[in-house]
């Protein structure tokens, strides 16, 4: 009990926080909080005798709820016994109804949950354990990172939505003129950064932000180097913050990065004023509208030039409520994650599927730089995943930020952070 009450104070102070790697965010309008207070009603028969159940989601755009709503739509179709109503939700509004109505006992049967929060909503008691349904119905073929963000205290959660992550954007005529290949390594990085920094225009555009952005945009360089998010004080995880320190020190990274959100770093590389940048496929809608004729292109992010390549999970899971119908709700989702569903929702909402069975080869055969994103996806890493991970996040951005603008050197802040952390674990 007292695990969940700290779980529902961490999570209730938290939730105004920016989330990373889903696209962007979206504030709530009168009538979305008004009919998000009005809480999920009991699993009931609608006007064809279907057993109804809701489904709420922060899918908002035009785009992206539309797909949502007509998967929603073909499901209720093919179905003589259930029926989903689904309700998009503002995501912060949505966090803040599942810490009311973990309490009050109003949740949708099906909800929607950004990847490194769905650890905290699980402990705080927001979703159902599904691990044996999950088991028993030997659909299990879910990339490992993906799959991983779903489980809490060895027990599943919920299902991987879709996905994105981490790659390295860079304009192709200015490599070209500066005879630069891409970079592959940190040392090949450093060296293109040199090579590309003059007349205004920086090497690199990173976002290394106070807030979950600047986290997960730490996370690649970290796990190249073999750090942790579970010893920051290794010499791993400082060499990964010492990099970042160099780049910026040298001039390659503009010092402003720790004001930059990944949406101003896009708004750095489509102006010419960064040759490459750190960033995920969610921007491609952002390129073809502030550069649509600029020539570029997507790599993995360079690697420790002893190390591996690593990227960093974004995007969203769902679950089954506490108190839900869970035999509906299990029908829907499974049905709605299944390999062809999957592919397609994904595919249309600008997603990865988390699928290992969905052949991304094809399914991006026409599109190079989602191709590019499809093949560093099943070695990207969920952040924790850990029911602390907010707080876990705020120690690493937090050190990240002392070190790039001087107010501490890295063993000072990487230090400090990993006490913080074992501080939390401990709890």
């Amino acid at each position: 009990m007292k695990k969940r009450l700290v779980a529902i104070m961490m999570v209730m102070s938290m939730t105004a926080l920016t989330l990373a790697g889903c696209g962007g965010g979206d504030s709530a309008s009168t009538d979305d909080t008004a009919a998000a207070e009005e809480g999920s009603e009991e699993s009931s028969a609608d006007a064809d005798g279907k057993i109804t159940i809701s489904f709420w989601h922060y899918m908002s755009t035009d785009k992206e709820g539309k797909f949502v709503q007509e998967a929603v739509d073909e499901f209720n179709e093919s179905q003589d016994e259930i029926y989903v109503e689904a309700q998009y939700l503002p995501r912060e509004e949505l966090m803040k109804q599942y810490t009311i109505g973990v309490v009050s006992g109003e949740l949708p049967d099906v909800g929607m949950v950004d990847n490194p929060d769905h650890n905290s909503y699980a402990a705080m008691g927001v979703f159902e354990d599904i691990t044996d349904l999950y088991e028993e119905s030997g659909d299990t073929n879910f990339l490992e990172g993906s799959i991983s963000s779903c489980y809490y205290d060895d027990k599943l959660y919920g299902l991987p939505w879709g996905n994105n992550c981490l790659g390295l954007f860079y304009n192709k005529q200015m490599l070209d003129e500066a005879g630069v290949e891409v970079p592959t390594t940190w040392s090949e990085l450093e060296a293109a950064c040199e090579a590309l920094t003059k007349d205004g225009t920086y090497g690199l555009a990173i976002s290394a932000i106070n807030n979950e952005e600047g986290t997960f945009q730490f996370m690649p360089w970290l796990l190249s180097a073999g750090g942790s998010v579970d010893d920051l004080s290794s010499a791993e995880s400082k060499e990964a913050m010492s990099y970042i320190k160099g780049l910026v020190d040298s001039g390659y990274v503009s010092s402003e990065c720790v004001n930059w959100t990944q949406a101003d770093a896009e708004k750095q590389f489509a102006s010419g004023k960064a040759a490459m940048m750190i960033n995920g496929p969610w921007q491609f809608s952002g390129l073809a509208e502030d550069a649509p004729d600029l020539e570029y292109a997507v790599a993995q992010v360079p690697k420790a030039d002893n190390g591996d390549y690593a990227s960093c999970l974004g995007g969203e899971n769902i679950g089954i409520c506490t108190g839900a119908n869970v035999e509906a709700s299990w029908e829907f989702i499974s049905w709605i994650m299944s390999k062809d569903k999957s592919a397609e929702i994904c595919k249309s909402i600008g997603r990865l599927s988390p699928r290992s069975d969905v052949d991304t080869e094809s399914l991006y055969a026409d599109e190079p730089n989602w191709k590019v994103f499809a093949e560093i996806m099943p070695n990207a890493q969920s952040r924790g995943p850990s029911p602390s991970w907010p707080e876990l996040s705020a120690a690493i951005y937090n050190a990240q930020q002392q070190v790039i603008t001087g107010a501490k050197d890295v063993d000072a802040a990487m230090d400090e952070a990993a006490t913080t952390i074992a501080g939390l674990e401990n709890k």
